[in-house]
Order: structure tokens, then C-alpha cells, then sequence
């Protein structure tokens, strides 16, 4: 098809929304009917393109998706600006399986997130059971082909990390009379059939690049870095044997029973093959800098796989300072990143803040910082809208008005990342916000977690010198990038986790990183801090307390909705829920 995917994905889009009014239904109901969708005589495929662009939209988008907050909210990355929001129930631990923020609707959804899922899974069944009898040509139909199973894989994959091993429907398309009722496959055989429709699919996708005709499409690069994730899930301490459950039936379901060391090569492995596919590198050049260009573009060599949308200022006007006015509209500074983040990104050197020699300075503490703080969050004296952002107290992005609808930063800072390049305009104007879903910076560091745990210290160091290299940090004297030299594996460990968070800071990495580390326990139970600035010939930053987060065991792992529990007896919960 040689229109903009984009834009049809968005007609798929409409008409799905468009038919889900029904109160009940006698028999699966579909927007279309197969002999509609999938029409002998239709040459071009035209409807059944649009059935495939509509399993799209059951892909998760990360912009602020929990109920307008963002993922990282519910980590020691950031708290919303707002009191009492729905993600804080992770945060205070009050999570249910009848109150789960992710599950609820209202999060872009019409459906829980649990039978988004498998809607998303049913809509492709429905497809590669039918399409063989549109005449597309031989070529076109491979690459749907390979796209449906691709995106079912997505799905299934998005419940593995969520819930552990779940039901697999295989090409099955069940009806009302069918027994539904399906137990759970474990952990086990479901990353086994992730990982082998990903190995099957993966030569009959477009090559990469994919063409700007078909911009938005998956493509061989994405099943590898699928591929690539489960691979490193799979082998990190929570799921590969180191289960908290006391039940051995739970902890099969939701990990590997035991330890083997060696699925760590099996993730270095799958990076040789993406390395192999030679287009994908990491952005060395951009406006205002590489860093920021990766998100608001369109296309780019290092996005393997992005959520689709249209042009918009959307966030801009949702996540930009409170005191700043575009266009007659009041900014919402709707996420306030905590100073742990922003204590997190290095010096310039690439020295920590607390290292010896690193030049940190608490009177001036953005100075000669990691040039990825800048692009990621918003700190007082950084300029937007032509004007330095003022956080400090009673500054305009901190008024500290009373009231019960006044909403400002918490902890002093506000989210710049994934916004456009409007430092010096006078106002904001559609931008691209592609919801990252796989980056080859990802790729990398999952290279080099899997080289660390290998023992292949001084290897992985050279992987996350080129993602510090191309973050702004300075070579140094011996080209190590601020990476100690004969550092060891347990402290490079440390730095790897440490890159991962101010990289992927606000991609929907956090969350699941120090779940699948097994950190929750110590992260999530610190306090949680701000600065407050007083203004003045030299300013002055006191740090202030924001919230302690409270952790449970069972938080490693989310509940199966409850009703789902109750509709299907055979669906045994995960522990703790």
C-alpha cells in the first residue's frame, strides 16, 4: 500500500472507537465482517490493509498513558504534579487486583489493559486466518503475514512482563461456544514462543530501512530487538530463578525455577544478529542536539520501532512550566522529576556528582552536567519560550498560589524530554511525538549488561562508552568516557543501570528495570526528594522531601485483573494477590 501508514492507522483507529458503543453482543462482533475485510475480488487489499493498521492500535502508548501520568511516575524517576493521581497507588503500595491503575479504562482505552492485549491478539488470529484469501500479491502478502504475527508476539509480550506466562491461543480463533476457560502457560513456554515467532517471522519482514511509504511499519529489526528484550527479561535476577515466590507452580508461571548464567549469551547473541542488519546507529548529529532529535523526528536511524501518532503540541502544553502561555494556553507542568533522577546524570567528565575530581558544585548544580539532564528535564535557569525557566520560590513556574486547582512543580523540576525545540521561539507548533518503543541505544546497553554478566567486563565497558560518547560526554585523557579504568563487574554493573535510567528516562524502562534487577526493595522505599530554590545574587538550593515510597513483594509482578480470575477459574493469580 503506497499511502502513509500513519494515516490510515488513524482511519483503523476511528473505526474501531466507532463500533466499541455496544452494551453486550450476541456473537463476536468485529468493525468489519470477513467477507467484507477479506474480499476475493478486492486485487489491492484495500479493507484488509485496514484491518492489519487497526492491530496497530492496540499497541501501548507511553505518553503519559496511566491516567494522563507517565509510567516513570510510579518510580523514584518522578511524582505527578498533581495530588492523589491513580499511578501514586504503586507508589503507596495500594495497589488491587480490582484497582490497578494500568487496568483501568480511561488510560486511551476502551478496554483494560489485559484484554487490550488480547483483543490486539484476536484481531491478528482473525487476520492470518483470512487473508490468504485476498489476492494481494505474493510479496505484500508476506509482509502481512510476518506483521500480524509480529504484532501478536508485541502483545504476548507485553503480558509476559506484566504478568508472567499467560494463556497462548496460537493461531486459534475462539468463538462463543468454545471453552475459553485456558490455564496459564508458564514463563517458560511463553518466552519460548515469543522468541520462535520472532526467529520465524523475522526473513520475511521488510528489510531495513523500511521505505517512507510504508514509515511506521515493522520491520526485520524490530523482531530481532524484540527478540533481543525478552532474551535479556529472561535472564535477569527476578526470572531467571530468582522467583520470590513461596509456590513452585507461581514461580514456574512467572520466572525461570532456576539460574542458568548462560541465557546472558543467548542476549549478547541476538545482538550480533542486529548488528548484522548494518543500517541502525545511534544519532551523532541533530537540532538542538542529537539527544532531543531522536524524539522529534520522524524518521530517524536509531528509532527500530515507534507508537505511530499525528503532529501535535499536545505535550508541549501538557508538560512545559506552569508559568509559560502559548497561544493563550496555560501550560500544565503535569510531571515533576525528582532530584534522584537529576543526581543521577554525571558531570560532563562522566564522573558521578559525588566523585572525587568531578567538579560537581552545589551552589551551581547544573553546570557541566551530562548534556542529557538539559534534554531531559527542566531546571531553573534553563531557557524555553525565549525566557529562563524560574523554579525557584515564587518564581512564574512556581508561584506557590493557593488553591485547590493550582498545580506546580513538587520537586522543582518539570519534564522537557520528548518536547520540541522551542528554546528561543515565542510559541509552540506541531511536533512529531513518536512513542519510542524499540531504539538501538537499547540495543547497546543490552549488549553490554549481557558482556558485564559474562564476565566480559572491559567489552561492555567500549558498548556504553559510544552511548555516553554520543550523550555529549567528554573522551577524556584515556578515551574511557568518565568509566574508571580496571573497573569490576560489580561496579559496572552498577554504572550500566545507572546509564540505563538517565537514557531511557521516561520511555517505560524504569519501571521494569529495577523490578526485573530485583532493586525495588531498596529504590522503592527511599525517600524521594526535591530542591527549593530562594532567588538572590547567588541562589540558593536546599534539598526538601517529597514522598517514601512503600514496596511489596508482590509489586514485582502485577495482578491478573480480577474479574478475568473470576471468569476463568483456570487462571491462578500471582502470589501475593
Amino acid at each position: 500500500m503506497k499511502k502513509h501508514f500513519y494515516l490510515i492507522c488513524s482511519f483503523g483507529l476511528f473505526i474501531f472507537m466507532s463500533t466499541s458503543c455496544r452494551k453486550y453482543e450476541e456473537q463476536p462482533k468485529d468493525w468489519f465482517t470477513k467477507e467484507m475485510a477479506f474480499d476475493s475480488t478486492d486485487k489491492n487489499g484495500i479493507v484488509a490493509g485496514y484491518v492489519l493498521n487497526n492491530i496497530y492500535t492496540y499497541i501501548p502508548d507511553g505518553f503519559a498513558r496511566v491516567n494522563g501520568e507517565f509510567l516513570d511516575a510510579a518510580t523514584d524517576d518522578a511524582v505527578p504534579s498533581r495530588y492523589n493521581t491513580q499511578v501514586e497507588y504503586f507508589t503507596r503500595g495500594t495497589v488491587t487486583a480490582q484497582n490497578n491503575p494500568e487496568e483501568n479504562t480511561g488510560n486511551g482505552y476502551t478496554l483494560t489493559f489485559w484484554a487490550n492485549c488480547y483483543s490486539g491478539i484476536r484481531r491478528a488470529n482473525l487476520f492470518l486466518a483470512n487473508i490468504n484469501k485476498v489476492p494481494v500479491t505474493a510479496q505484500t502478502k508476506q509482509y502481512w503475514i510476518s506483521e500480524a504475527r509480529f504484532l501478536r508476539a508485541y502483545f504476548y509480550w507485553e503480558l509476559l512482563k506484566r504478568y508472567g506466562g499467560v494463556p497462548l491461543l496460537g493461531d486459534t480463533v475462539y468463538g462463543l461456544e468454545d471453552d475459553i476457560k485456558l490455564p496459564r502457560n508458564t514463563f517458560a513456554e511463553t518466552v519460548d514462543y515469543i522468541i520462535s515467532e520472532c526467529n520465524s517471522v523475522k526473513n520475511n519482514m521488510r528489510p531495513d530501512p523500511v521505505s517512507s511509504s510504508d514509515f511506521g511499519r515493522v520491520s526485520k529489526g524490530a523482531a530481532v530487538a524484540l527478540k533481543c528484550r525478552v532474551l535479556l527479561y529472561a535472564a535477569s535476577p527476578l526470572f531467571n530463578g530468582g522467583g520470590f515466590e513461596s509456590d513452585a507452580t507461581k514461580k514456574a508461571l512467572t520466572g525461570y525455577p532456576s539460574n542458568n548464567p548462560n541465557r546472558w549469551q543467548a542476549v549478547a547473541d541476538a545482538y550480533t544478529e542486529f548488528k548484522a542488519l548494518g543500517y541502525y546507529n545511534l544519532v551523532s548529529s541533530g537540532t538542538p542536539t542529537p539527544f532531543i532529535s531522536v524524539f522529534i523526528n520522524k524518521m530517524s536511524a536509531e528509532i527500530i520501532f515507534a507508537k505511530q501518532s499525528a503532529n501535535t503540541l499536545t505535550l508541549e502544553n501538557n508538560q512545559s512550566p506552569v508559568g509559560y502561555i502559548a497561544a493563550n494556553v496555560k501550560s500544565q507542568g503535569l510531571t515533576s522529576p525528582t532530584q534522584n533522577l537529576v543526581d543521577a546524570f554525571p558531570m560532563l567528565n562522566g564522573l558521578g556528582i559525588n566523585d572525587a575530581g568531578s567538579g560537581y558544585s552545589a551552589s551551581a548544580p547544573y553546570n557541566g552536567r551530562d548534556p542529557r539532564l538539559a534534554a531531559t528535564v527542566f531546571h531553573n535557569g534553563l531557557t524555553w519560550l525565549n525566557r529562563p525557566v524560574q523554579t525557584y520560590e515564587g518564581g512564574l513556574d512556581k508561584p506557590n498560589n493557593t488553591g485547590i486547582s493550582t498545580v506546580q512543580t513538587r520537586t522543582g523540576y518539570y519534564l522537557r524530554k520528548f518536547l520540541g525545540n522551542f528554546a528561543t521561539s515565542t510559541t509552540y507548533s506541531n511536533t512529531s511525538h513518536n512513542f519510542p518503543i524499540f531504539r538501538y541505544a537499547e540495543i547497546i546497553l543490552n549488549y553490554a549488561e549481557a558482556l558485564n554478566e559474562l564476565g566480559r567486563t572491559e567489552e561492555a565497558v567500549q558498548q556504553v562508552a559510544l552511548i555516553r560518547q554520543r550523550g555529549g560526554i567528554a573522551a577524556g585523557a584515556n578515551s574511557r568516557y568518565g568509566v574508571p579504568a580496571g573497573i569490576t563487574q560489580a561496579n559496572l554493573r552498577t554504572l550500566i543501570m545507572n546509564e540505563r535510567r538517565i537514557e531511557f528516562a521516561f520511555e517505560e524502562h524504569r519501571f521494569w528495570d529495577i523490578r526485573r534487577w530485583k532493586i525495588a526493595p531498596q529504590v522503592m522505599t527511599q525517600n524521594l526528594t526535591g530542591v527549593s530554590i530562594t532567588n538572590g545574587t547567588t541562589p540558593s538550593f536546599q534539598p526538601i522531601s517529597v514522598t517514601t515510597p512503600v514496596w511489596n513483594d508482590r509489586l514485582y509482578h502485577m495482578p491478573i485483573p480480577y474479574d478475568e480470575v473470576l471468569k476463568n477459574p483456570k487462571l491462578i493469580q500471582n502470589e501475593g494477590w
